[in-house]
């Protein structure tokens, strides 16, 4: 029997190993190569973008350094506060990052962080940067999310739509009550039957992707691109996220803080275009492309 099935588009998966290849007894996990894939291929992607907008790509090297380091510093760090009742009984357990725990949102609030500080001190336009980061981080999360998928997590709850994604029940840890309910047994051979929320993320991301691509040439505003990828991914991450049945929730309530967050910033980032769009129509007939001409590249 496959290991991994999606019945309905007759797609069946035999065998599929967390662990690509060990080194002097370290296990190398396909998760860990499919993020650093995703990180490097999202850097190259930020660098030519970088040299079409003229800008320092010198700025960019050195970022992709620091973000990246504080980005799992903070994903890990919003994981294991979302997840504190079980952290706080386990304290060895908060920095092993091998064994799995960490969140896009925390990775991006640092990432975030590290560039604002970053223009700061260096004296650069952190909107333009920020716009620039846009699609290479889009690249990685699309990519980062197949990893989810070789870890048979962060998986959506019983559907038997057209996407109905099987995961045999053994390989599975921390199946949600309400799974149990749907097990499906063939020959003897357990499976729970999820909505494969990792795809729905992840092709969500390219069609957000294919919009920034398609507009960065005609944005009005530096940040403006930020905005659209906010907007985009948050909308994206609302719905898909109320599909999941590991969603790390706010205390003791039934919300999940990657939805209010992403509302939040969806609300968030549509008045910060309405601001700005109203702002530069003030200015009458000034043009977007003038102004970058007298702005100062550092």
């Amino acid at each position: 029997m496959p290991e991994i099935w999606f019945p309905h588009l007759g797609i069946e998966i035999d065998k599929l190993n967390r662990i690509a290849f060990s080194i002097f007894g370290i296990d190398i996990y396909w998760y860990g190569i499919i993020i650093a894939t995703g990180i490097f291929l999202g850097f190259f992607v930020t660098l030519k973008e970088a040299k079409r907008t003229g800008q320092n790509t010198e700025h960019y090297s050195n970022l992709m350094i620091y973000a990246t380091i504080v980005s799992i510093i903070f994903a890990r760090l919003y994981y294991v506060i979302f997840s504190w009742d079980y952290f706080k009984d386990n304290l060895s357990e908060i920095f092993a990052i091998r064994n799995g725990g960490i969140a896009i949102y925390g990775s991006i609030i640092g990432g975030a962080l590290t560039c604002f500080i970053y223009t700061k001190i260096k004296k650069i336009n952190f909107f333009k940067l920020a716009d620039t980061f846009s699609m290479g981080l889009l690249i990685g999360q699309i990519l980062g999310r197949w990893g989810n998928f070789v870890n048979r997590e962060a998986f959506g709850r019983y559907t038997d739509n057209i996407f109905a994604m099987r995961y045999l029940k053994e390989q599975v840890g921390n199946i949600h009550p309400t799974l149990l309910e749907h097990i499906i047994n063939i020959e003897g051979t357990e499976y729970i039957q999820v909505h494969p929320t990792f795809l729905y993320e992840s092709v969500w991301n390219i069609g957000v992707l294919l919009i920034i691509f398609f507009y960065r040439k005609r944005k009005k505003f530096d940040g403006e691109l930020m905005a659209i990828y906010f907007i985009g991914y948050g909308l994206g991450r609302f719905w898909i996220e109320g599909l999941r049945t590991d969603s790390l929730m706010i205390g003791q309530t039934n919300f999940a803080i990657s939805q209010v967050l992403s509302l939040v910033l969806v609300l968030l980032f549509i008045i910060f275009i309405v601001v700005k769009r109203k702002n530069l129509n003030k200015m009458g007939g000034v043009k977007y492309e003038n102004i970058k001409k007298e702005e100062t590249v550092g």
